[in-house]
């Protein structure tokens, strides 16, 4: 219960200063909302600069920064992530109908690399410096060197021109058509969790090599236990808490991919969203999507600290 009040205590001022550092490092981007709004209502990029002062002004963007943040972090103490600059609707609403999408694509990411990734590192470790080994380490290398970008385009390339296959246009949520949202979803759920698996499953190949030259391993075998049990009850229980703790923090990585996944794969979650939202200096729909990001972040690490810790009592804080 202590380990666990003190991680919460730790949870409001990292979740500030994700605010404090978002809210400043949209400011510095060059740019201007209001500019950029009555350049494309216009067409012709022309206007008056009356017009540019009372939009401004209307957007709140005139005020001084302080007062800009403190009206942000007030309304977000109430339940508002504030009104979009650019399609002067409630954040929410466009916000609200992308979030499934995106986390979908996450963490089913993470599910598929880790169930991917475990089995790979495992042999790996138990067939050390075999064929197989040397095979898996190339492959993890090979992974981890190619952007994410490439396996997206490669995927897509492969299966429009070597397959004929295209996906469902449009997106299904997975609660109205569980099937038509796996085959939108699959291909761009392997594409990430390629990006991902390489790592792990490296990984878990240095826990394992390392959890299997401890003693009690050796004492395992010379009880006579069969070589399946000792390397699933014995040394992959014990590995796995560096696996856990990498898998959590794998989502923050991943949730930065789906920006890049979803703009191939056509997938309508936050992350095309917040392309379009800094294309057009939207200062508040940004704020709102990378604020969205680092609660789920946050979150899951949280989740993690906490299995970790219930994994192994001897984790606490000093």
């Amino acid at each position: 219960m202590r380990y666990l009040s003190k991680r919460l205590l730790l949870f409001l001022p990292t979740l500030l200063v994700v605010t404090v550092m978002v809210f400043l490092l949209m400011r510095v981007i060059p740019g201007d909302p209001a500019l950029l709004i009555l350049a494309g209502s216009s067409g012709d990029g022309s206007f008056k600069q009356a017009d540019l002062q009372n939009l401004r002004r209307e957007l709140g963007t005139d005020r001084p920064v302080y007062i800009q943040y403190g009206a942000w972090v007030w309304g977000l103490l109430r339940g508002d992530l504030g009104t979009s600059l650019f399609y002067r609707t409630p954040i929410f609403k466009e916000l609200g109908p992308r979030i499934p999408s995106t986390l979908e694509l996450a963490f089913l990411a993470v599910l598929g690399s880790f169930v991917l990734a475990v089995p790979l590192g495992v042999l790996s470790a138990v067939k050390q410096d075999s064929l197989l080994d040397y095979a898996t380490r190339l492959f993890t290398f090979t992974g981890i060197s190619i952007p994410i970008f490439v396996t997206g385009l490669t995927v897509v390339y492969t299966l429009v021109r070597v397959f004929g296959w295209f996906p469902p246009l449009g997106y299904t949520f997975l609660w109205d058509d569980p099937w038509i949202n796996l085959q939108q979803m699959i291909f761009p759920v392997l594409a990430l969790a390629f990006f991902e698996l390489n790592f792990t499953a490296r990984v878990t190949r240095s826990a394992t090599l390392e959890v299997l030259r401890e003693d009690y391993i050796r004492t395992a075998r010379a009880k006579g236990l069969r070589e399946p049990r000792v390397v699933l009850l014995h040394a992959l229980r014990n590995a796995f808490l560096p696996i856990i703790t990498v898998s959590g923090w794998s989502l923050a990585r991943l949730l930065g991919g789906t920006i890049i996944i979803e703009r191939i794969f056509l997938v309508p979650g936050m992350g095309t969203l917040l392309l379009d939202a800094i294309t057009a200096r939207d200062y508040t729909l940004v704020q709102a999507i990378v604020l969205v990001y680092a609660v789920v972040v946050l979150v899951v690490n949280l989740a993690v600290d906490i299995l970790c810790a219930w994994l192994n009592p001897r984790i606490h804080y000093a």
